[in-house]
């Protein structure tokens, strides 16, 4: 309806006369018939009060469902000992997602038509889901990270072209801290969809070395001086560790200016890179005093002259 000043003067009229009209029209009712009016205002004021009482007793009763529901969740995260992270996130979504119901429901009792409030919430509910699509899919995969947990806070991992320990891991992102004291965020989408090299899964590694001596050595004799620095190392097992085996040493292969031997040691996931490192060192610092020279690049070239 236009404001009153802005309603041209017939209408204006128009308008004043229906109210009159209107007014007068109740006026009359209420004379001639004090009695039936009133017991119809008593009668809507009964359905109305009716509609509240029931109103309340539906949010009370499903108030106190979505508190019971809350505990019961939380009861099944703590006994199956579910990310702290995810437990929060399930539950907060749960309860949400019930309240939301809970008014519908309300409001519906009241007597109010919830079909456009629904919509309007779908409506709502599909446009924040385009512009946060991103988003979403981050929830989505921090979800999939803490339910299966490829890794956890302390492991360290390879994804994303990145390498470091697992500092802290969200809903939305996982926090890595690399060997050089670099701070890296992953967003949960795509490591979810990624390949993940966890390293510390396992309590034992295996180390894999290839050395390379020049052609004309005795075969035989460098394996046992390899596998007599191997057990000069107390960190490296052998079969008798349970999930480990000996030291493994063999002529694998005749490159084109080297005779290369393959070396396989189990150790310590702890172990993995100082075993690594002292072992090439002590490789190449023994075993040249042993007679076992490390070649060259070498290329042999035959001149014809005509």
């Amino acid at each position: 309806m236009l404001p009153l000043q802005l309603i041209p003067g017939a209408d204006t009229v128009n308008v004043a006369d229906s109210a009159k009209v209107a007014l007068q029209s109740v006026v009359t009712e209420v004379v001639n018939n004090p009695s039936e009016v009133l017991t119809d205002l008593t009668e809507k004021a009964i359905q109305f009060g009716l509609k509240i009482v029931a109103a309340l007793v539906i949010y009370s009763i499903g108030a106190w469902l979505i508190k019971r529901v809350k505990k019961i969740l939380q009861k099944i995260f703590e006994k199956k000992n579910t990310e702290t992270t995810l437990a929060t996130f399930v539950t907060s979504l749960v309860s949400i997602s019930l309240t939301i119901i809970l008014i519908i429901l309300t409001i519906s009792a009241l007597g109010v038509n919830t079909t456009s409030l629904a919509a309007l919430l779908a409506a709502g509910g599909m446009a924040i889901g385009m512009a946060m699509s991103g988003t979403v899919q981050n929830f989505a995969g921090g979800i999939m990270l803490l339910a299966f947990k490829p890794f956890k806070a302390g492991d360290f991992i390879s994804a994303q072209g990145y390498m470091g320990t697992v500092e802290e891991v969200s809903i939305v992102s996982t926090k890595l801290l690399t060997v050089d004291n670099r701070v890296i965020i992953l967003p949960n989408g795509a490591l979810s969809n990624g390949n993940i090299d966890n390293f510390s899964t396992k309590a034992l590694r295996r180390v894999d070395f290839k050395f390379g001596f020049e052609y004309g050595i005795d075969a035989d004799k460098c394996i046992a001086e390899l596998q007599n620095i191997l057990a000069a190392d107390s960190r490296i097992l052998d079969a008798k560790t349970a999930g480990a085996a000996d030291p493994f040493v063999v002529l694998s292969e005749l490159a084109d200016s080297s005779v290369n031997f393959t070396v396989r040691v189990w150790v310590k996931a702890a172990d993995y890179w100082g075993v690594f490192f002292d072992t090439n060192k002590a490789v190449y610092t023994t075993m040249p005093e042993k007679g076992f020279g490390f070649p060259f690049p070498q290329m042999d070239v035959h001149m014809k002259q005509n």
